[in-house]
């Protein structure tokens, strides 16, 4: 099942990640979106340290619908640079399935 992403994008607000999941999800481009609140980023930008509060959103995919996945994101994504991972995962055949269906 190698076929099976997540794509790790950082958003500045939990509105923000709101905002990007639903765009995705009405491309039918992910199947479902996880938001975590209040993850603490620590980063060299600009020649200097940052601290910041951010927002991960966890989106859930097939391989096949990254590259329109990572298009649509720096679309509409206010950083400068976005983060826009993706992560290879397994996951059980009735999920994958169900995945597969929302996204076709």
């Amino acid at each position: 099942m190698s076929d099976f992403l997540f794509v790790y994008i950082t958003n500045a607000s939990k509105d923000e990640a709101k905002k990007i999941a639903r765009h995705l999800l009405d491309k039918k481009l992910i199947a479902c979106g996880n938001i975590y609140d209040g993850v603490t980023s620590v980063y060299r930008w600009e020649g200097k340290i940052a601290e910041e509060n951010e927002c991960v959103l966890i989106a859930k995919t097939t391989k096949e619908k990254f590259s329109q996945v990572k298009t649509e994101v720096e679309k509409i994504h206010p950083y400068k640079v976005p983060c826009i991972v993706e992560i290879s995962v397994s996951a059980n055949q009735k999920y994958f399935d169900w995945v597969k269906k929302e996204v076709m």
